[in-house]
């Protein structure tokens, strides 16, 4: 607990203090051991018996920590839990606003990969993390289709996390190796639709974007592929790249340097729009299959039960690193788009995205395992 305490809250335990009989308590300093003191002493004063005063005490007593920790927060490093490997989207905006929150707070923010089991490995780790505000987690839209697909998580992805901040978007880009006989999304279609179950695909882990926007392709042309899944999008990348798998969709960024050294073909981008680092790939929709689009969001949550003013602290200065031209300049050379937005808006798009993946897991026939 901090050592001080706000003025008002030194008045208000002052009055509390005199009418208890404790008048010669000095408050002058506002100290938050003068508080502790004044709560225990109506605890035991009515000794359980007089519930409004034990209400006040409690209160009192969350309303001194709350004011101690919002003085104090952050008074050590921070815990930052990545639920995907180094290179990764997820590690990669993770990174470049971790870096920026912490030049801003005079505070560490420490990397922390946890990858594995397509995400959720990270996420059960940062469920059970102390809700103290020195453990956050930056996430993709994993956190909302891995409820969907998996029966016996040790997380509620609704219950068991508290949002923080929206963060950044990042589009995704179907790439082939230069072997497959395909120079178009097309192409690659009727190439599959020849030979049924014989081109693979790679993925992040089952449940992530990258799976699912392959099942959505093979539901809209009615093909069927085989999943390869891996322990995150930097593994399935490098198993394309050694043709060890003929597709992966990827997110724009880490795509980029495999694309332009000619390692990797690109067939669409699944965005409404070109995307201004890849502007001669065609979007899906220009390419002939209309409706196959993900786009990949990411976000900012603590373990459920963190104290407000850490959440609070912690959105004002991901809001603040949101407006740094510096800090749009090196999310734009890295394929990412700045997404702000407060707890609440996150809170509600994570909900809309569980109801709309669920939508679409039924759709593509995809069990919970």
């Amino acid at each position: 607990m901090a050592r001080y305490i706000t003025r008002g809250a030194a008045t208000s335990l002052r009055r509390i203090a005199i009418s208890l009989g404790l008048k010669r308590l000095r408050l002058r300093r506002h100290t938050a051991r003068n508080a502790v003191i004044v709560a225990s002493f109506i605890f035991w004063r009515r000794k359980m018996t007089h519930r409004p005063r034990l209400r006040l005490a409690a209160l009192l007593a969350a309303l001194v920590c709350g004011s101690a920790l919002a003085q104090t927060y952050p008074s050590k490093p921070i815990r930052l839990i990545l639920p995907f490997p180094p290179g990764s989207p997820s590690d990669m905006v993770g990174r470049t606003i971790g870096q920026k929150i912490a030049a801003q707070m005079g505070q560490n923010v420490v990397p922390d990969n946890r990858a594995g089991a397509g995400g959720t490995l990270g996420l059960t780790i940062a469920a059970k993390a102390p809700p103290d505000g020195y453990n956050i987690l930056v996430t993709s839209p994993t956190i909302a289709i891995s409820p969907i697909l998996y029966a016996n998580l040790q997380f509620d992805s609704l219950r068991d996390f508290t949002p923080v901040a929206r963060l950044a978007t990042i589009e995704n880009v179907l790439v082939v190796h230069p072997s497959v006989p395909a120079k178009s999304l097309k192409e690659f279609i009727a190439l599959a639709r020849k030979h049924p179950g014989k081109l693979n695909y790679g993925s992040g882990g089952a449940g992530t974007t990258n799976h699912l926007a392959n099942e959505l392709l093979q539901s809209l042309q009615k093909i069927r592929m085989t999943h390869v899944p891996y322990k995150g999008a930097t593994l399935a990348a490098g198993a394309l790249v050694s043709g060890e798998v003929d597709e992966v969709i990827l997110a724009v960024a880490p795509a980029l340097p495999f694309i332009k050294s000619g390692r990797v073909r690109p067939l669409a981008v699944l965005s409404e729009n070109r995307v201004k680092t890849l502007p001669d790939v065609p979007t899906s929709e220009e390419a002939g299959v209309p409706g196959f689009r993900m786009s990949i969001w990411y976000g900012m949550f603590a373990p459920a039960g963190t104290p407000r003013e850490a959440v609070n602290r912690l959105y004002t200065e991901v809001a603040r690193a949101l407006q740094d031209p510096e800090l749009l300049q090196r999310m734009s050379n890295a394929g990412m788009d700045p997404w702000p937005g407060t707890p609440d808006e996150l809170d509600r798009h994570l909900r809309n995205e569980i109801e709309r993946f669920s939508r679409l897991a039924k759709e593509v026939g995809l069990e919970r395992q």
